[in-house]
């Protein structure tokens, strides 16, 4: 199950290998054993954007719309100080969500990443050789609304004035660059939405990439999309 340990020699890699050249569909590589092994190398959707633009809500109405054919997770889930990281872009926490998902999907069904994260925080890391692509949707607000959202969270959560203003400034930083990262990012505004309407569009966003990858990696992720 675990993509990073040999099943042969039992040797563990940071770093996958993972042959796509092979008509019959993706193969997992040990570099000390020489194993191969089928994969299956899915494509990952990841529904991301600032804090207080409703992924964790959305997250919960996606269950029913998804379910069937997909696994969705809440990122926050395993946030423990970026499992003890103190890189700015929190390497291990990303790797440890990427080997989570790679894990998963080889049950056949993708997987749908709700959290706040941006393609540089995931695209430079070695597993993402274990996915097919990974797509990008960023819920977004207008700036007071988001202020207000946040204002208007439990003590617990700890959102002061100085933490909401940089939190618009990254709100604004990726609104004006979603555009220009490699791959680029779509954005969603959920201001003036209701939570039904905005998990109901993230539905046919993430069924929508689906589609583009219809007919690789044997067919799972367009079978899924095809089902709804």
């Amino acid at each position: 199950m675990n993509p990073l340990i040999c099943p042969r020699c039992g040797e563990y890699t940071d770093h996958p290998r993972v042959d796509t050249s092979g008509a019959a569909g993706a193969v997992l590589c040990c570099a000390r054993c020489g194993h191969r092994e089928p994969f299956r190398r899915l494509p990952l959707f990841c529904v991301t954007g600032p804090s207080g633009t409703g992924k964790s809500t959305v997250a919960r109405r996606l269950l029913d719309r998804l379910a069937a054919d997909y696994v969705v997770l809440e990122q926050d889930l395993l946030w423990t100080g970026g499992l003890r990281d103190s890189g700015t872009e929190h390497p291990l926490f990303r790797s440890t969500w990427l080997r989570t998902a790679a894990m998963i999907q080889q049950n056949g069904r993708p997987v749908v990443l709700c959290g706040t994260v941006v393609p540089p925080e995931f695209e430079d890391l070695p597993e993402r050789a274990l996915f097919s692509r990974i797509s990008y949707l960023a819920l977004m607000c207008e700036p007071d609304a988001l202020a207000a959202r946040l204002r208007a969270r439990p003590a617990w959560r700890q959102w002061d004035e100085p933490r909401i203003a940089e939190m618009l400034d990254y709100t604004r930083w990726i609104q004006e660059t979603a555009h220009e990262m490699d791959p680029p990012v779509t954005l969603l505004d959920t201001t003036d939405e209701s939570a039904e309407a905005t998990a109901e569009r993230v539905a046919r966003w993430v069924l929508g990439a689906s589609a583009e990858d219809s007919g690789a990696n044997g067919g799972v992720a367009g079978n899924a999309a095809g089902r709804r």
